[in-house]
């Protein structure tokens, strides 16, 4: 028995080692499997990009033919078309924006002359070509399809000192903006349904998303001409001395027409021009204060956005697309992971109805909108959005400002208006990103202030949330940015300069690497080839690491003056797209470096000026940076830091000078090929609010904040200057001058609505405006006076208007005022109801307008918003 019992417990041992061996090879083939299964994951990932990439080209090529073969192509049914195409020429071009201060009395905005330092060194910019796109206040936004225009007959000539292709250095600052208003009949919670998008029918009411559909991708919607206003202000006219009265907020205003004036009836309603306006070009970026917004897309565009318009522009080919659907500052962005739909969200503006925040969901082939998604929801914007990826996009997360930064999770493509799946308090403190795991389905996660969020949405649509754990002397001031590395783990930049990595499925540290940054990490990107790169906002250093966040000792620092990098984008290979906090976006690699793409105003600008007889327009601001641009070719000619903060910018007669007001009172005058300062004055302590030459270019009058007009006499070709004088008489600040042809007289508006003239050589007031009725006048830009008395709104204030331009041939006059509207009107505008054509595009007030020498363009600057925007006259 015992030999039995030693025999059976022999075998039971054998048992149990052949147990063993088999779990053992489980496990192994276990861990195995589960190694394959996540690198076929990957593999799976990796084709499906590359056939959405195949898709998209395709696309991007049947777009091509239609505009090269000249058809129109299949109409577009029930769409929205916001954004337009416009061709390339081929050229190298720039881009650019800006930012100028207003001084009101009447409190509309506040305004702070606080300095801001930005000595930085002079730099070059690339050059951009674009093509028209149009945008309007109509209910359907217009948009054109259409070539480039084609180049003046006249080269635009550059400094011999300065080649063309070179790159000039400056430096930026930061951009906020404020206003906008959408179309009147359109209500935002309607999801559009765009035919032939995606297929020959169009997204229908219940049809859901198919990359099946994605071989029929462009449709051209119809386009609508932009809308037309007018004012009815209340305005008497007097036949006997041919005087019109108006009144601006109660205060008459009398203006005395020309003598061969016809009698006016202020009942009639004057026509709109017959021209319209095509936006041909948009300068800026905003990288200033907003994340997650810089996307290449497989066309081979960048997509960002500026003030109100998404930008869509191909570096290579130097062309720009652009999206307007948005009536105020669009505030983020996502791409889907088709790369072909496009969600961008909005704040609020001024308007309660036509600018609620709201997330817009749109084709960027096509440019036109799919679905419109929480217009009333949000209180003050949409502050990110993201789509779901694991199960293809059909998800859209979107996080809005308010006191508890509510997430809402949204099925977009349903054709309901109940189409918000889930939406619950957020966080308490700052949310700055969302995203939704790539590879779990119902993932998201978010983070911000003192936090990093895991969320999971059931079957039920309700959201759970699980904070994310710190040790208590880790846990950081801000998670500043997320991505997801091949494995499905989250990856955490914060605001002490570290790298947190999240194992995936948990809310425990993994691994944290310390101080990668001096500063905060604003941008983390994971390749497509599983390196993983870290930005730094303040140190502007991009570091690279491999798969498993271990150094590889390849970086790169970005000059100082461009600002620290925002974020980061993965290019075509090994390059990479870079946007900063100074409102650049830069392209290169971490070996060769990098080179600008898009530069811009940093600060708020309204100095803006057209060559006389080139086609060249100056621009300054706050920022103390005085540029100069080629309006054909889309390109810095040429930056300066002037260490002064600009408020107006103007040109001699001849163009030989270029005189520059600051806001400390003082002015320059600097030569446009050398950029020397030539000479600089100081009158006052108050703001230079507009200089302009006098025809024979002999003198120069300047207006400032503190009532005075001062007048200089011209010497040495514009290098020497001797003040003739100052003109007294105005009780508020002078806001705009204008010349009488023969240069003997001056007009000049101020603050309180007063509309007086000088005698240029005495500096005396005429008493008598009927005495100079008959005056010509050698431009317009006084907006209050007879020949400007319709382009005055209903309840207009004063200072509703900024600014105002006549064409050089006398047909047209242009506006810019507080509400973001460009304004075209046909000249002269002497009847108080006078139509026009309205323009949105700016999400700030509109500060400055002028014509090019030829009249071919209207160029106007944003305000706040910090942009330029370069509009085709049609």
């Amino acid at each position: 028995m015992m030999r039995l019992d030693a025999s059976e417990k022999q075998h039971r041992y054998h048992n149990l080692l052949n147990d063993d061996h088999a779990n053992e090879m489980l496990e192994g083939e276990g861990a195995g499997l589960a190694a394959r299964v996540a690198e076929l994951e990957v593999r799976c990932a990796r084709q499906a990009e590359e056939l959405l990439c195949l898709r998209s080209t395709l696309a991007d090529a049947l777009r091509r033919l239609n505009a090269l073969e000249g058809r129109a192509p299949p109409p577009s049914t029930g769409t929205q078309r916001n954004g337009t195409y416009t061709g390339s020429s081929g050229t190298p071009t720039r881009e650019l924006r800006i930012r100028q201060p207003t001084y009101r009395e009447t409190a509309k905005r506040t305004s702070s002359y606080g300095s801001s330092t930005s000595s930085l060194p002079q730099r070059r910019g690339p050059q951009h070509q674009s093509t028209g796109s149009l945008q309007s206040d109509s209910p359907a936004s217009s948009s054109s399809l259409s070539p480039a225009p084609s180049p003046s007959p006249r080269a635009t000539p550059a400094p011999l000192h300065v080649p063309h292709a070179s790159q000039p250095y400056r430096s930026r600052n930061n951009s906020t903006s404020s206003k906008e208003s959408v179309s009147p009949g359109v209500n935002l919670t309607k999801r559009w349904s765009s035919t032939g998008d995606f297929n020959a029918q169009g997204l229908i009411a219940n049809s859901r998303f198919t990359t099946k559909s994605l071989l029929n991708l462009y449709s051209k919607p119809t386009q609508n001409g932009a809308i037309l206003k007018h004012g009815t202000h209340t305005c008497q006219y007097n036949e006997e001395d041919g005087t019109m009265r108006m009144y601006l907020r109660g205060r008459p205003v009398v203006l005395h027409g020309p003598s061969d004036q016809d009698g006016l009836d202020p009942a009639k309603v004057a026509p709109p021009p017959q021209n319209k306006l095509k936006l041909e070009w948009v300068y800026g970026y905003r990288g200033k204060d907003c994340r997650s917004n810089l996307y290449l897309l497989p066309t081979g565009e960048i997509v960002y956005f500026v003030a109100s318009v998404v930008v869509l522009f191909n570096v290579e080919e130097q062309c720009q697309r652009h999206y307007t659907g948005h009536t105020d500052d669009v505030k983020c962005l996502a791409v889907h992971p088709n790369k072909l739909i496009v969600a961008s969200g909005q704040c609020a503006g001024h308007d309660r109805v036509d600018a609620r925040p709201h997330v817009r969901v749109w084709n960027s082939v096509s440019l036109a909108t799919l679905a419109v998604l929480g217009a009333g929801q949000a209180e003050r914007g949409i502050w990110a959005v993201a789509f779901s990826r694991a199960d293809g996009g059909s998800l859209l997360a979107a996080i809005h400002d308010a006191p508890d930064h509510v997430i809402s999770v949204w099925d977009w493509q349903r054709s309901d208006k109940g189409h918000c799946l889930a939406e619950t308090k957020c966080s308490v403190d700052t949310v700055v990103a969302v995203e939704f795991h790539p590879l779990d389905r119902n993932q998201i996660v978010t983070c911000g202030k003192n936090h990093i969020a895991f969320w999971t949405l059931d079957q039920t649509n309700v959201l759970y949330k699980r904070m994310g754990i710190f040790e208590a002397r880790d846990k950081p001031k801000y998670v500043t940015c997320l991505a997801f590395n091949h494995n499905g783990d989250v990856l955490s930049g914060d605001s002490s300069g570290n790298l947190t990595v999240w194992g995936r499925g948990t809310n425990t540290v993994q691994r944290l690497v310390r101080a990668v940054h001096d500063g905060p990490v604003f941008s983390v990107a994971c390749l497509k080839h599983g390196a993983v790169l870290s930005a730094g906002g303040k140190d502007g250093r991009i570091v690279m690491f491999d798969a498993d966040v271990n150094p590889t000792g390849l970086e790169n620092v970005i000059e100082g003056h461009y600002g620290g990098v925002r974020v980061l984008a993965e290019g075509r290979g090994s390059q990479l797209y870079v946007g900063t906090t100074k409102n650049c976006i830069l392209h290169g690699d971490l070996e060769l470096g990098f080179s600008p793409a898009v530069l811009g105003h940093v600060e708020e600008v309204w100095g803006l000026a057209a060559h006389p007889s080139l086609a060249w327009f100056a621009s300054a601001g706050w920022d103390r940076l005085l540029q100069l641009w080629d309006a054909l070719s889309h390109s810095t000619v040429w930056s300066k830091d002037i260490e002064e903060r600009a408020q107006c910018v103007s040109w001699s007669a001849d163009g030989g000078v270029l005189a520059v007001g600051c806001l400390s009172g003082r002015w320059l005058v600097l030569d446009p090929h050398s950029r020397d300062v030539l000479a600089q004055h100081q009158d006052g302590s108050e703001p230079i609010q507009t200089i302009q030459y006098s025809p024979d270019n002999k003198m120069v009058a300047l207006g400032s904040r503190d009532n005075f007009i001062y007048i200089y006499r011209v010497e040495d070709n514009g290098a020497r200057y001797s003040r003739l004088g100052k003109c007294l008489g105005h009780s508020s600040y002078i806001t705009h001058l204008d010349w009488s042809e023969d240069s003997q007289y001056i007009r000049s508006n101020s603050g309180d609505y007063e509309l007086l003239f000088w005698n240029a050589t005495t500096c005396r007031q005429v008493t008598s405006p009927s005495s100079l009725r008959d005056a010509a006048w050698a431009s317009n830009t006084c907006p209050i006076t007879f020949t400007t008395v319709g382009v005055w709104p209903e309840n207009a204030d004063g200072t509703d208007i900024n600014s105002c331009a006549r064409s050089r041939d006398g047909r047209l006059a242009a506006t810019g005022d507080d509400f973001g509207k460009v304004k075209l009107y046909a000249y002269p505008v002497t009847q108080p109801k006078s139509l026009c054509h309205a323009y949105g595009g700016h999400s700030s007030h509109v500060t400055c307008v002028r014509f090019t020498q030829d009249g071919a363009r209207l160029l106007s600057a944003g305000g706040l918003d910090t942009s330029l925007m370069q509009w085709l006259v049609d």
